[in-house]
């Protein structure tokens, strides 16, 4: 059997793809968890064979909780689930050792597929972003502002879009709150933009987030 943890903020979400699962061969959901703090615990607790993990969450968000699960387990099989296909998010979470990448468009085939092939050590990517990462690196003129953010500097902005404010980043990636403005404004003279708000509309007409 396949051992699987499944992670999301949303209950029905997880609902969701635990009932399609269990009706798949050979796959076990051994546990869930609905933010990336619990997902590390639960990948040292229950050492699944493969993580189902949405990129979006409260408090550290899927980029960290990668981050920190490799860090303690450079093995670990991480499938990233995502409502956005645009990079450079999916590069980010490949470059952080992630070793697949779904849209939350996904069938229960393609999902099957991506679970069977990772857990045999092969990375699987969607389509569809694979296809939209190739295309970028052949045509650098559509290059994406956001491409030239450091990791950190992506979940600094993308905590920002949420509305999370700086003493909260600083308690929730363990940085001084100086340090989180530093990295605030870096981003800003990075995309050539003036604060929270700018922000927050360039992250959407670039697909990085949900509009809410």
């Amino acid at each position: 059997m396949i051992k699987v943890v499944i992670v999301d903020d949303h209950d029905l979400v997880r609902m969701g793809i635990h009932r399609l699962l269990t009706d798949l061969k050979q796959i076990e959901v051994i546990g869930e968890a609905q933010n990336g703090e619990d997902a590390v615990n639960l990948m040292r607790n229950l050492d699944p064979d493969v993580i189902l993990m949405d990129a979006e969450m409260p408090g550290i968000g899927g980029l960290e909780a990668t981050r920190r699960m490799i860090r303690y387990n450079p093995d670990v099989k991480i499938i990233i689930l995502s409502a956005h296909a645009e990079d450079p998010l999916p590069s980010k979470f490949l470059e952080a050792g992630v070793r697949g990448y779904l849209t939350k468009g996904a069938s229960t085939d393609e999902m099957s597929v991506a679970i069977r092939k990772v857990n045999s050590g092969q990375v699987y990517i969607a389509p569809e972003i694979a296809q939209k990462i190739a295309l970028k690196s052949l045509n650098n003129k559509a290059e994406n502002p956001f491409d030239q953010l450091s990791d950190r500097e992506m979940q600094v902005m993308l905590m920002i879009t949420k509305g999370v404010k700086v003493p909260e980043i600083s308690d929730t990636l363990c940085l001084s709150p100086k340090t989180v403005n530093s990295y605030r404004y870096r981003l800003f003279e990075k995309l050539n933009i003036d604060g929270d708000v700018e922000l927050t509309h360039m992250a959407l007409r670039y697909g990085l987030i949900e509009n809410h």
